[in-house]
């Protein structure tokens, strides 16, 4: 006598048969009590990948050396800077870099832009872009000390011309292409554009325009530039 085949229903059945005894019985399949906690961990570490990349390629902390910025901002305040702010504008406070005069990191305020022309009354104390005197509500004392800028010596620096660009209290002049003229806020303790080494600063020198303070925790917030304030 022939012996049957099994149907296949009967296998899928038998096959079904040890899930139904789960579920019957209401035992389910061992959990992993560490998953949360490898979730967790998987997360804190992709968020510092995320912010250590943010601040190496996108901005970076600079800690603020000497005086040059008072009242603005003083030593040993940290700021963010970036370059991803736009480009450089009359008021924007910038940290450069520049070997001819140091090594070390320097901040200073943008005073005037490639192509405008400064002039400078250091009786008055006065700075004047593009024939508009500026009205500065954010420096420490007005412009009295001139430091290289009149001395002969480095006229060639500047592209100063004697016969019509300087006077025996005065001086003018043009901002380069692809340059900026900076000074501190400290305007009479600031070594800036206005000394030989510093002259105009090309913006491949700068590093960054500040956008943000982090300490001191009570006077944490953005940084703003200033508006071309005539008066």
């Amino acid at each position: 006598m022939p012996r049957k085949g099994r149907h296949t229903g009967d296998v899928a059945a038998e096959a079904a048969a040890p899930e139904q005894a789960v579920a019957e019985t209401g035992e389910q399949r061992p959990v992993n009590p560490y998953k949360d906690t490898y979730d967790w961990i998987h997360c804190i570490i992709v968020a510092i990948i995320v912010c250590v990349l943010i601040f190496v390629l996108l901005a970076r902390v600079i800690t603020v050396r000497g005086s040059s910025m008072l009242p603005t901002l003083e030593e040993n305040d940290r700021i963010v800077i970036t370059r991803l702010a736009g480009d450089y504008e009359y008021g924007d406070i910038v940290v450069l870099q520049k070997d001819s005069f140091r090594t070390e990191p320097i901040v200073k305020r943008v005073i005037g832009t490639e192509g405008q022309t400064l002039e400078f009354n250091f009786t008055e104390g006065t700075v004047t872009v593009d024939g508009k005197r500026l009205y500065e509500n954010y420096i420490r004392e007005k412009t009295y000390d001139s430091y290289h800028i009149l001395d002969p010596d480095y006229y060639e620096v500047y592209g100063i011309d004697p016969e019509k660009d300087v006077g025996e209290d005065w001086v003018r002049v043009t901002v380069p292409e692809g340059c900026l003229f900076v000074m501190g806020d400290n305007r009479n303790n600031s070594s800036d554009s206005r000394v030989a080494t510093v002259a105009y600063v090309d913006k491949r020198d700068v590093m960054g325009k500040a956008v943000f303070r982090l300490y001191p925790f009570h006077k944490m917030g953005a940084i703003y530039g200033v508006e071309l304030n005539d008066g």
